[in-house]
Formats: structure tokens, sequence, C-alpha cells
């Protein structure tokens, strides 16, 4: 299976043998391009893949608006939490050397996390601390039940934004966070926790985090365009991150995570396991289909299909909520739709994937062997039609 990387294949294009209806997916443009001229997003790229192959990718927009920059179909974007996922891989390519047990206390691989207490309040407010039951594990970091809370309190609370303090520095403080539930009995959203990986990662592998991830998963699948830190000559082709004001789009600046866009993180020392990737919708595509491909691709293996069936199972069947969209529950690192609910956005049951806080969205459908990818640049939640559209004119193209 391969998935070509920088080139424009509108729908008129597509590949005979996908199975998808041609002129259902030229319905992706006119709907993102309401939403442009409606100022609703600056811009966007949407793919769809099936079995390997890129049937539909297209851009509408711009990239800059006050440089009048056009979107392109290999425009970089900061993908944020998809970043979550590349992490997800690294540690599940450690499992499988034998390096890392995912059921075994994150404390005996990161001493620090010994001495983590649970915070209780009472009915009055009173505040008490009490060490957990049971100490949080490798896996319950990977689906957020492991009590550490979103982002970090206190002398490190800037740095999601400023990005200033390096990895080993910020696990070690978030070891230190206390834990807002009892391991395993509640679902909450951690950033912490997926940073806390991208360390474990680091002290299994004897390999700086950035390193492992270009080397181990980003060269062998020939993302060339995806990184951490954005080279000069890329710098170009990012897309500013955008909100609206006063019903108008206007560029976001330093209150975003990883700060003013326009910035590029110059200076930063923080990889952000939790979010710290640039890339491209072609990048992507490649590594969602290994994933579809059950851990290989152009003929390199990254991981077993095993491996692959582990982290799209949801482990969190009994935990009320979890997940974002509804209808979903929380593999290792992937969120997965379980639940009829879920199934309204026609995302079929066992639909993977994930989001980013800047609206871009990557969905893997193992029936029908699908990825629908949606990139856009907005901080304030404003891009759930642009999803809409692109999940599920993407979904109801499959045709056979």
């Amino acid at each position: 299976m391969a998935v070509s990387a920088g080139v424009s294949a509108r729908a008129a294009d597509a590949p005979r043998g996908t199975g998808l209806d041609v002129e259902h997916l030229k319905l992706i443009r006119p709907r993102l391009q309401e939403l442009v001229d409606s100022a609703a997003i600056p811009g966007a790229v949407a793919l769809v893949s099936r079995h390997g192959e890129v049937a539909y990718l297209d851009a509408v927009g711009f990239q800059d608006i006050e440089n009048k920059r056009s979107m392109k179909p290999d425009s970089i974007f900061q993908i944020m939490s998809m970043t979550k996922p590349f992490t997800g891989v690294a540690i599940m390519m450690l499992v499988e050397q034998g390096r890392l047990e995912l059921r075994r206390p994150v404390s005996d691989y990161l001493p620090a996390f010994a001495d983590q207490q649970v915070e209780e309040l009472n009915g009055n407010g009173q505040r008490s601390l009490h060490k957990p039951a049971n100490p949080v594990t490798v896996w319950e970091l990977m689906c957020h039940t492991s009590g550490l809370a979103g982002d970090p309190d206190g002398a490190l609370s800037d740095n999601p934004r400023t990005m200033r303090v390096p990895l080993a520095e910020a696990a070690d403080y978030y070891a230190h966070q206390t834990l807002k539930f009892e391991p395993g009995t509640h679902w909450r959203y951690s950033n912490m926790g997926i940073a806390t990986l991208g360390r474990l990662v680091e002290l299994t592998s004897g390999e700086d985090y950035v390193h492992f991830i270009q080397s181990h998963i980003l060269e062998p699948l020939a993302m060339k365009d995806t990184f951490f830190f954005a080279p000069e000559n890329k710098k170009d082709r990012i897309a500013i991150v955008y909100k609206h004001k006063d019903g108008k789009l206007v560029a976001a600046g330093d209150e975003i995570l990883a700060g003013d866009p326009r910035k590029y993180r110059d200076g930063a020392k923080y990889p952000a396991p939790e979010f710290g990737l640039y890339s491209t919708a072609p990048d992507l595509a490649r590594f969602y289909s290994m994933l579809l491909a059950g851990g290989t691709f152009g003929g390199h293996r990254f991981l077993s299909s095993q491996t692959i069936e582990t982290m799209r199972t949801v482990f969190t069947p009994d935990v009320t909520p979890s997940g974002w969209l509804g209808g979903t529950g929380y593999g290792l690192t992937f969120e997965i739709v379980n639940h009829p609910v879920g199934e309204l956005l026609l995302h079929p049951m066992g639909t993977f994937g994930h989001g980013g806080a800047f609206g871009t969205e990557g969905w893997m459908d193992p029936k029908h062997d699908l990825v629908r990818i949606l990139m856009v640049q907005v901080s304030d939640g404003s891009s759930g039609p642009a999803r809409a559209a692109v999940m599920q004119i993407g979904e109801s193209a499959v045709v056979e």
C-alpha cells in the first residue's frame, strides 16, 4: 500500500479500486468553502484514503489570511494532541522489545512517582491527602485513568504555552502533582500523563524522545514534513492559528498552547509528547495506513498486528464518561467508538483516532479500511462543522 505525499488527488482523480463514490467525495470542497466564506474557519485541508490509496486530497481557504497565503494540500499544521498516538506507538515498540511492561507501576521506571498522593475534598471544601490504594501504572497513563490532572499547576503552569522546561525536568514535576482520584476509577484527559510516557520512552530506550520518534517512526514512514521544532525552510508552509473576535477571524497569540504561532516555538526546550508535532495531511495518512495495515508499511514492520489490536481495545468500558465525542471509550492513546451514540457521526463501531486542540482530526475505520483527515487551525473550538463535513461525507462515500 502506498500513500503518496504532497500530491493533490481530488475526487475526480481518485485511483480505481478504492470502492469510494467519486462524485460524493466532491461534496467536501464546497462545504468547506462555505465555512471559509462565512469566516467559520480560515482554511482547511481534507484527505480521504482507502486501502492505502489517497482518493481525495484538497485544500480551501488560507493558511495565512493577513499575508494572503492560500492553503495547499501540503500545508503544515500544529496537530497538537494528534501527537499522542505517536507517543503511544513509541511506548508499544518498547513493550514489544521487553523494555516496558504496561501493568507495572510508573514508579518502577520513574521513582519520583512513588511519592504521589491522592487529593480529596470534603463537603466543606477541606483538602486531605493520602497514598493511592494502587500505584499509577503505565497503561493508565495511556488511557487517561491515572488520576493526573490535565496540565500542571504552580511553577510550571506556563510550560504548555512557553515550552521553556525540558522533558526530564517537567516529568519530575508532574510526578509531584497530586492525583485527583484513585487510579483506574475515573477518566480525566491528562496531558501530563502522556508527557510522562514520553519521558518513559527516554528512560527505557536510552534515546532522546524526539530522536526516538524521528528515527523509529517518522523517517521509516518517510514523513518528511513532520517534526517537533520547525526548520527554517518549512516555516512558510506552516498554517497560522486563528480565533474568532467580534465575528471575525484574528490570529491567535501567546495565550494558546505552544504560544504565538508566528514565533514557531522559537527557543522551546520542551518537545511536548502530548501535543508537540507539526505535520501534513499526506504525512498523517502514511501513519494511519500503517496502523490499519496491522503495523507494517512499505515493507517496514513497526508493530505487530496484535499490538495494534491491543492499542485499539477500549480499556475504559466501565468508566463513564470517557472520551470527547460521546459514544466512545479510550484505548492506549486512541479514542474508540464503542457505543451506538458514537455511530451518529457515521463512525462505524471500532473506529479509532484522535483530534487536536486546533481542530485537526484523524480517524481510522478498520471495517472499511478507511482514513479520514481534517486539517484546520482554530483555537476556539469552532471546527465542528468542518469535522462533520469530512468525516460524514468521507464515510458515506464507501460503496463497496
